[in-house]
């Protein structure tokens, strides 16, 4: 997340990735999936809330609890744009 399409370290990471990924507007990366016989296509931030979402319901379901705050972590390295 916060890399460009075209960054060297994103082409590079593109070869071992098991999913297709295009160029979208303003040189943003777009995960192509097929999905119920449609080619859809999400931004890394999208995919990024549907995996915490899903995160959510599975702590929900665990604790029989409303979540309705959580902290979130990520390596000190990544920049603003990747947070």
């Amino acid at each position: 997340m916060g890399a460009k399409f075209s960054d060297a370290n994103t082409q590079s990471d593109i070869k071992s990735w098991p999913f297709k990924v295009e160029a979208g507007e303003n040189d943003k990366p777009m995960i192509v999936v097929q999905h119920q016989g449609k080619e859809k296509k999400f931004m890394p931030e999208q995919i990024s809330a549907i995996v915490l979402g899903q995160m959510k319901s599975i702590a929900e379901g665990f604790t029989d609890k409303s979540i309705k705050n959580a902290v979130i972590t990520v390596p000190a390295y990544f920049n603003d744009a990747q947070r």
